[in-house]
């Protein structure tokens, strides 16, 4: 095998363990989520790596995406609702 003068990786190439498929818990944190501590075990993380899941090319994922944000938007609205109600 000849060697690529221009080729700056002098690692081989099957160094290291190959990573996880992408089925298992945890792979779709983002990085930030990551740094901060989050995994799939705690329920902020596996918010996270659920809705980092969805794939918004599926109806059906886009549907659950829908729901997500009523259902977690829905405190923010009443909690709002509840202030206005109050001053008035």
């Amino acid at each position: 095998m000849q060697r690529d003068e221009f080729d700056e990786d002098l690692a081989p190439d099957d160094a290291g363990e190959p990573a996880p498929p992408y089925w298992f818990p945890g792979g779709m944190l983002p990085e930030d989520a990551r740094k901060m501590g989050l995994t799939h075990h705690v329920p902020d993380g596996a918010l996270l790596d659920f809705a980092g899941s969805l794939d918004g090319t599926k109806p059906l994922h886009r549907i659950t995406a829908w729901v997500l944000l009523v259902v977690f938007g829905m405190p923010v609205l009443f909690a709002v609702l509840r202030i206005v109600f109050a001053v008035l």
